[in-house]
């Protein structure tokens, strides 16, 4: 069982980072999750989940929405105090998704004024992987200078780009495509999609 975060900003496509907590927890992984407050609005507005500013509440929110009560952490975005603020107790991953280009900004330019990119930060100094998921069309030369510079530090830019060659017909396998190229890059063995040639 892994230790990994994740945390959903304000960009676009929480969706995303909703499945993909949904299935780590389904792979047994432990999961801290942490929220922007534009990321807590976004979520609302494009999913219908209204979670609370209260972190146990918060929690209690997202154990009910993933159907899992067990192996899943909230921790409130200003909560310094956490175990993924420290390199000491570093995950093993922290995936960012979706990734605003505020968020990815800040930390290419090594800013830590929240705990998601505090986390980030550890995950790179501890040579950790950090995977940040850009849900963002187009990019200005500030942006893609700001992920390649991310890119360079050692994370991994993977870009909600759902592939069509899985001949998807719903919105849910457009999702399933992205969430299983992020568990491809984790590791973790999935079943979302049929790889490339693969006809069985």
């Amino acid at each position: 069982m892994n230790k990994i975060v994740v945390g959903i900003t304000g960009a676009s496509g929480s969706i995303y980072g909703l499945r993909l907590i949904a299935e780590l927890l389904a792979a047994d992984h432990q999961v801290s999750v942490l929220l922007t407050n534009a990321g807590r609005q976004v979520t609302a507005f494009e999913t219908g989940l209204d979670l609370a500013d209260d972190a146990p509440e918060c929690q209690a929110q997202l154990q009910k929405y993933v159907d899992s009560t067990s192996r899943l952490q909230y921790y409130a975005i200003d909560d310094f105090f956490a175990p993924v603020a420290s390199g000491s107790s570093a995950p093993d991953a922290v995936v960012i998704c979706p990734c605003s280009m505020g968020t990815a900004g800040r930390i290419a330019a090594g800013l830590s004024d929240n705990l998601l990119e505090r986390a980030a930060d550890v995950a790179l100094k501890e040579r950790r992987q950090l995977v940040l998921v850009p849900r963002e069309t187009p990019f200005n030369q500030i942006q893609l200078e700001n992920l390649l510079r991310l890119a360079q530090a050692g994370a991994t830019i993977l870009p909600a780009m759902p592939g069509f060659y899985h001949q998807p017909q719903t919105l849910e396998d457009l999702v399933s495509f992205v969430v299983g190229k992020i568990l491809d890059t984790l590791g973790v063995p999935h079943q979302l999609f049929k790889p490339w040639g693969d006809d069985v």
